[in-house]
């Protein structure tokens, strides 16, 4: 009985080894670190979790996808820089492109869009292939998936009704050139700044206002310091789940059909959460404190497209007309 008990010791030896060996094989062969800069709380982060999960589903769990929100891996330009170098892998971004792919600027024109289906149409058509292939010719990043963005508002220490009110405003506004000119020509005072140096700049007072969408002003805070939300609706955009061509070139073609299902499934999932997220964030930034201030809309949008047309570059201006004119 004690040698039949031994061998049952080894068969039980030699399975325990067996799938220890089998549970090594199942790691992941290939880890891709997935840095933004929005925080637990937004679409965006959700979005992008279920990208990991889908891969990790989807290459069973040969890819593993690692998210890092807040900008714990970087500052959005850094890691886009990072991911031309080969050094970082994915992150959430737009217009930023535009320094390294010119048509990405359209990502982000003021009042280009009445609503969501506006955008969509053009993103989905022969505009936004157009687009697409730019940055990744250009920028060396490969434009998965992407995410709608909520309008854009103009948040403030004091109420903005009218243009007059923007003069000599000190604000924030991301590294976007169409940005700068705009409020420039509205008669602000914009400054490009990182976005995790927003916060304590407004703090401090190193500016007195900021434009973002809802979900953005929310999980950052900004109601902290940042009294009034302009209804200005100045920019309705779109920002794109994207991969370094280097990090997507290290997957096998399996893996990249993995990672581009994974990426559609994200889309889907994140715009339900955004249209929920809009539903509800005004009254959670009025509970903060926050006031709501109707904007003469028409006489900014005016001042847009005079703007915007006078600046922009001449190969972007047939897009651009065409974008008002839609």
């Amino acid at each position: 009985m004690v040698r039949f008990n031994g061998k049952i010791a080894r068969i039980v030896a030699l399975t325990a080894a067996a799938l220890a060996c089998s549970s090594a094989l199942q790691a992941a062969d290939i880890t891709l670190k997935l840095g933004h800069i929005a925080n637990e709380e937004n679409s965006w982060h959700k979005g992008a979790v279920k990208f990991a999960d889908e891969v990790k589903a989807l290459t069973n769990g040969k890819v593993e996808v690692k998210v890092f929100p807040n900008d714990a891996l970087g500052k959005e330009m850094d890691l886009i820089n990072g991911m031309q170098l080969g050094t970082a892998d994915m992150t959430i971004t737009g217009e930023s492109l535009q320094n390294w792919a010119p048509k990405a600027a359209l990502l982000a024109i003021p009042y280009a869009f009445k609503d969501m289906a506006e955008m969509d149409k053009v993103v989905n058509g022969p505009l936004g292939e157009d687009i697409k292939k730019e940055i990744t010719a250009k920028a060396k990043v490969i434009p998965l998936a992407y995410f709608a963005r909520g309008p854009r508002y103009l948040t403030s220490k004091k109420p903005i009704k009218t243009l007059d009110d923007v003069k000599g405003l000190k604000m924030r506004v991301p590294n976007v050139p169409v940005f700068v000119q705009y409020w420039r020509a509205a008669g602000a005072q914009p400054t490009p700044m990182a976005f995790g140096e927003v916060f304590t700049s407004l703090q401090t007072g190193v500016i007195d206002a900021q434009e973002n969408p809802l979900a953005l002003i929310k999980s950052a805070s900004f109601f902290e310091v940042q009294k009034y939300v302009n209804r200005t609706e100045h920019v309705r955009s779109w920002i794109y789940l994207a991969i370094g061509e280097r990090s997507f070139n290290k997957l096998n073609a399996d893996q990249k059909k993995a990672v581009q299902e994974a990426a559609k499934r994200a889309q889907a999932y994140e715009r339900e959460l955004m249209l929920a997220d809009e539903k509800k964030l005004e009254a959670e930034l009025k509970a903060k404190g926050m006031t709501f201030v109707d904007t003469d809309q028409a006489a900014f949008a005016k001042k847009a497209k005079e703007a915007v047309m006078a600046s922009v570059k001449d190969e972007l201006k047939p897009a651009v007309q065409q974008l008002y004119a839609d």
